[in-house]
């Protein structure tokens, strides 16, 4: 089964908590804090796998979740940090943000790595909030919440060529004459519904990988037949290859062919049409496709340079391999990938992004003040409310992010009850 998109949720781990402990040890008169730090949870990792093809794996568990990081121990001992939970993916993979749709990696060459949910850093025992004003702290953290998203796969098949056309031009015969691949070939439409892939050896010893993608019909780049489905695999090619039925025994026009495709792959992407293209005439065997070629050259307006061949007898075949790997050669070190689209990963890119310190203050319908916003959020789930010293600590945080003051402006007054993730304080002056 070929899967190239799939949605799945990530859960990365969550720090350990710090612990609160004290020396206890003979001929140490004053002792101490002794409470040590936990460990880092694990983050959730994406690595390439040039043997994988498909996604197929994700189709069957679609919830990652990573281990959190072990409880700080006492003697100053940290907690063990996770492993990082790591995710094979097949070469081509772009990882989007499913809400967002941000691209968070494109990962297209074998080990490459991408960390997409960060795990959460361990809570801070009691020894490290030792001070000359508070020798002996009572309280300690809890482990920094692990990221939480989900986010969506898209697999663009690494091919250096791309063989596009109407359905039953002959893409698929094509592939099975010039490789060992072995598609599905029918005398019917939409014969193949999955991309196939071959490798390509010339006589003169040139090899590349060729794909075989689904037949594309009009109306293709807003989701028309096969549509946008496969339509993503030819962005990655340095070639493609416009097959074309010169016979006409579909009943249709060579040159309203030709258009239309081309039509279809500007739709759906502008910088498909600047891509080097080669237009192959096929079925060249059959009565009446050297009159049908003639008319096709008489109506091209651009000069396009046209193979005719014919996948039965096998004519101009090998020329056609080696127009391909002539084009590729001129072609290489030209990375369409990295200089057409925004990925993400493979520049620097400078955002603007709002201060973590950023909140928002609501009113639920009971009249209590409600605080949300990332940075408060995760100190309320990295503060020990059964430790008094750590709710003053709490206390404290909030004060200095000016959350106080933002509440007294929207008109709270002693009393009122203030919520946070579900949480209840009741606000004093």
């Amino acid at each position: 089964m070929f899967i190239d998109q799939v949605k799945v949720s990530l859960k990365a781990g969550d720090g350990g908590n710090g612990l609160v402990a004290f020396r206890r040890e003979k001929y140490v008169p004053f002792g101490g804090p002794a409470g040590g730090d936990g460990g880092k949870g694990a983050s959730v990792v994406f690595q390439v796998d040039e043997g994988l093809r498909t996604l197929l794996d994700f189709r069957f568990q679609s919830k990652f979740k990573a281990e959190k990081g072990e409880n700080g121990q006492s003697s100053n001992m940290h907690g063990r940090g996770s492993d990082d939970l790591v995710l094979k993916v097949p070469p081509g993979t772009i990882v989007k943000n499913a809400e967002t749709e941000e691209v968070l990696a494109d990962l297209v060459e074998h080990g490459q790595r991408a960390i997409v949910a960060k795990g959460g850093r361990g809570g801070r025992g009691n020894s490290r909030f030792a001070s000359s004003s508070n020798p002996a702290p009572d309280f300690c953290e809890n482990g920094e919440p692990g990221e939480e998203l989900q986010v969506v796969l898209e697999l663009k098949l690494m091919a250096d060529v791309g063989l596009v056309g109407y359905p039953s031009v002959g893409k698929s015969t094509l592939l099975s004459i010039v490789s060992k691949a072995k598609p599905k070939i029918g005398a019917y439409h939409f014969t193949t519904i999955k991309p196939n892939l071959g490798v390509v050896q010339t006589n003169d010893g040139r090899g590349f990988v060729m794909a075989d993608l689904p037949g594309l019909i009009e109306g293709a780049s807003e989701g028309v037949g096969l549509g946008h489905q496969f339509l993503r695999h030819i962005e990655r090619t340095r070639v493609i290859v416009h097959i074309i039925d010169m016979s006409g025994l579909e009943g249709r026009d060579p040159y309203e062919d030709y258009v239309t495709i081309n039509r279809e792959l500007k739709s759906y992407n502008e910088k498909l049409s600047r891509r080097p293209q080669i237009v192959v005439a096929n079925k060249m065997d059959l009565p009446d496709s050297e009159t049908q070629l003639d008319m096709f050259k008489e109506q091209l307006e651009e000069d396009v340079k046209i193979i005719p061949i014919s996948t039965v007898t096998r004519k101009n075949v090998d020329q056609l391999l080696y127009d391909i790997a002539d084009l590729l050669n001129e072609t290489e070190g030209i990375d369409f990938d990295k200089v057409e689209e925004d990925t993400g990963i493979h520049r620097v890119v400078y955002k603007h992004e709002k201060s973590r310190d950023h909140f928002v203050i609501t009113r639920d319908d009971d009249g209590a003040y409600v605080v949300s916003g990332n940075s408060i959020e995760r100190l309320f789930k990295m503060t020990d409310f059964n430790r008094d010293a750590a709710v003053r600590r709490f206390a404290r945080q909030m004060r200095s992010m000016g959350i106080d003051d933002a509440l007294r402006e929207r008109g709270a007054s002693n009393g009122d009850i203030v919520r946070i993730l579900g949480g209840e304080f009741e606000f004093v002056e």
